[in-house]
């Protein structure tokens, strides 16, 4: 199973842990406790961190959520028999519905782009395997920057021309 598809809680033992200080905005709280967080996934080697808030649990979570979504984007994983039972959950009449901030975001960005390679980037075919349209897949990419820009490097790097 893909990284970023594992539940926040499930993910984190995998993960290495530091904590550390950060200047910037959030006064003397900010200055003398450690609430930065800092995550390396260990199996893969990606790291994701967040320190612009005064909690180091609140901290934690947003880092959390910057790894799997950096899971998402960098790491691939052969793609199941068909979608998932998250990704079917999230259609209904063509239409993938969540929104960039949510907890299933970075699990069906991942689950997306994995269908995109091994469909060796053709977007109809990814599109018609996850009972969606190609541009419901693009939408979904465009809405974390980082996504549709790994895979317009890949077309790119395929003589595809870039989504837009």
């Amino acid at each position: 199973m893909h990284p970023a598809r594992l539940a926040p809680d499930a993910l984190l033992p995998d993960c290495t842990e530091t904590r550390t200080k950060r200047s910037g905005p959030g006064g003397q709280h900010r200055n003398k406790v450690e609430t930065a967080v800092i995550l390396l996934h260990r199996p893969t080697g990606i790291m994701a961190e967040a320190s612009e808030r005064r909690s180091q649990a609140d901290n934690r979570r947003v880092a959390l959520f910057r790894l799997r979504l950096r899971l998402a984007v960098v790491h691939r994983e052969p793609p199941e028999a068909g979608p998932s039972p998250l990704w079917r959950s999230r259609v209904r009449d063509g239409r993938l519905a969540v929104a960039g901030g949510h907890d299933d975001y970075p699990a069906l960005v991942a689950e997306a782009l994995d269908w995109i390679v091994a469909a060796t980037l053709d977007m109809p075919t990814a599109a018609a395997a996850l009972g969606v349209s190609s541009s419901q897949l693009v939408s979904l990419l465009e809405k974390e920057p980082a996504a549709l820009g790994a895979l317009n490097r890949l077309r790119g790097t395929a003589g595809l021309k870039p989504l837009r």
